[in-house]
């Protein structure tokens, strides 16, 4: 009993003082890397120097997992070690449904959050424009939402616009008018106001005779002409 009793500390010992190895990093979901995995190596510090080569007995879990979440481009982040030691990190990063283009560039996420740009990729999303502040994304959000979700919007939809009394303006692909939307009430029967004239004036080949789309109206959509 004190044999097996002292290999089993010993044994213990030594797994403790293992040595971490090169840290094992993987990129969940969209393969478009915002961040790079050397940048996600940084993050992983522990007593001020990489994880690599400190011993296994050290290494703080829930540490690390919140140094990794406190980057702005990182959603989710999960730190794991196996039995021997072998270090692996899940990294689930921001998704960018808009880019924002005033006095400051950075992208909107798809929960509505700030997401700074990435020297690595640029996402290919609507571009926001107008009186747009950092810290009031609410109304823009909800209508770039809606054009991450829905074919025909996430196909067309190039420009949003916010107004200084927060009505949204828009511009399509291969249009030269100025859809003016308004507010956000009624926005679906809005969109589908839109879809119907769309369709519409695209068989009748009348698009390039408009300048403005004022979708302001639930119950129609009013034209102006060039």
């Amino acid at each position: 009993m004190l044999l097996v009793s002292f290999l089993f500390a010993f044994s213990r010992y030594r797994n403790a003082k293992r040595k971490v190895p090169k840290p094992s990093i993987e990129f969940l979901g969209e393969n478009k890397l915002f961040i790079t995995e050397a940048t996600v190596s940084k993050l992983l510090i522990q007593n001020q120097q990489p994880v690599a080569g400190q011993p296994k007995e050290i290494i703080d879990l829930n540490e690390l997992e919140t140094a990794l979440s406190s980057n702005p481009m990182i959603k989710k982040a999960e730190v794991f070690m196996s039995v021997n030691g072998e270090l692996s990190a899940e990294i689930e990063q921001k998704r960018p449904i808009a880019r924002v283009s005033t006095n400051a560039s950075y992208y909107i996420d798809d929960e509505g959050l700030y997401m700074p740009l990435s020297s690595n990729y640029t996402a290919r999303v609507p571009l926001v424009t107008g009186a747009v502040k950092k810290n009031d994304l609410e109304t823009v959000f909800a209508f770039a939402k809606m054009v991450d979700e829905d074919d025909f919007l996430k196909k067309h939809v190039i420009e949003i616009r916010q107004n200084n009394d927060k009505t949204i303006d828009f511009k399509i692909r291969k249009s030269s008018f100025t859809v003016h939307l308004g507010s956000l009430k009624m926005l679906k029967k809005k969109i589908n106001n839109l879809k119907a004239f769309y369709q519409k004036a695209t068989k009748d080949k009348i698009l390039n005779n408009y300048k403005l789309v004022n979708l302001k109206f639930d119950k129609q959509v009013i034209c102006t002409k060039k």
